[in-house]
Order: C-alpha cells, then structure tokens, then sequence
C-alpha cells in the first residue's frame, strides 16, 4: 500500500515506520523535521502542516491510507490533538482518501462499567490533559464519514521488544494477571500494521496490551 504517516519520528511513529516497511508498504513520513526521518527505497520524508487542512489535503492525495501517530510531546499543548484530528478529516474528506487509522488514548478505555480510567482518579494528574485532549479527538473523529479506526494503547507503553504476542480489546482496558496494562510501542506497531491490512475495526476504537 501507499501510506501516509504523520508523526513518523516520534517514539510510536518511528515503530510504525519500520513495522509498514518491514512489510514492504511504501510511506510518506509526514514530519516537522525530514532529517529526523531515515529514507529509502520504501520511505520518503516531508515536511508537512498537520494544523493546515489543505496541506494535508495535497500531502494525501491518491494514498491507500493515512495513519496519524501525531502527538504533541511532554511539553506541548494537548489542545493541538483536537486541532490535528479536526484538520485531518477534514484534509482526508478534501482529497477523498477513506482509510483513517489514529492513535488515541487509554485514558478513555473503561475500567468499571460506566467509568474510564480518565474517571476513575487513578490517573497521574499530569497526564489529563493529554488524556481528555484524545477523549474528544475521539468524539469528533466518531460522526466522520472516513473509514476511520482508533487504537487506544496499554495505560503504560514503552520501548521494548517485538514479540507478536499480546491481546486485542474494544473499550475496556485490558490488564495482564497483576493488574499491569502495557505493551511495547514494538507490539502496538503490530496490532496497527494489522488492522491496516486486515481491517476488522471500521468506525470502531479497539486497543492492544498484554
């Protein structure tokens, strides 16, 4: 396939890159940095306004798909996931690209009927900006008319190793034998290369965790 990758040079992105081209997908790893992107024969680098519909309107057009691990860093501004997610459908609409596969947050999974993890006070309270910003991502992305997919990661997901192996889930959290939820960005990549190919989630959230 013809992919689009925003956010390609980030901890997750960079998983996903390498996990489309070990599968021999060609990607249009959408940056604000190019050099922070290893090209090749599978990869081209662009520097790209995920903030501006009709720049990613241009940048999409004629890919098979468009997958969006943008996220605004440690320091940066939840708020600028809302703005992203809205510039994407809109972008996507614009060029008549269907296929839309985002990286949400955990935040919004259940842990109790009727309560989220962003609900239940378990949560750092560092991390509920970023963790309501996804929520409403979310939300906006639901009506679209894309072909849209969200995957929630584990509550904790890191560097680690690939392995194949972890479990796949609607909207609860999913949680090992100790009550961990986590997964590495390594298996994440996989879960959402697997869905890319063999969709079985359209128009739904599902996640991934050991």
């Amino acid at each position: 396939m013809n992919v689009v990758l925003y956010g390609a040079s980030g901890m997750i992105g960079t998983r996903i890159l390498d996990e489309l081209t070990s599968r021999g997908h060609h990607v249009t790893a959408v940056v604000r940095d190019v050099s922070r992107v290893k090209t090749g024969p599978l990869v081209t680098a662009e520097k790209g306004d995920i903030y501006s519909s009709s720049d990613v309107a241009s940048m999409v057009k004629g890919a098979d798909a468009v997958i969006s691990a943008y996220g605004p860093g440690v320091s940066g501004d939840p708020a600028t996931v809302i703005e992203a997610t809205k510039s994407l459908i809109t972008g996507l609409t614009e060029a008549g690209v269907k296929r839309f596969i985002m990286i949400g947050g955990a935040a919004s999974l259940f842990v109790a009927p009727g309560v989220t993890l962003l609900d239940s006070g378990h949560l750092p309270k560092e991390w509920t900006g970023i963790a309501t910003a996804h929520k409403e991502a979310l939300e906006i992305l639901r009506p679209s008319d894309l072909e849209w997919t969200s995957l929630s990661p584990a509550a904790f997901i890191q560097p680690g190793e690939r392995t194949g192996k972890f479990r796949l889930g609607q909207d609860d959290l999913i949680v090992d034998d100790k009550g961990v939820s986590r997964i590495s960005a390594e298996d994440f990549a996989i879960a959402l290369v697997d869905e890319l190919e063999t969709p079985k989630h359209i128009r739904q959230r599902f996640t991934a965790a050991y």
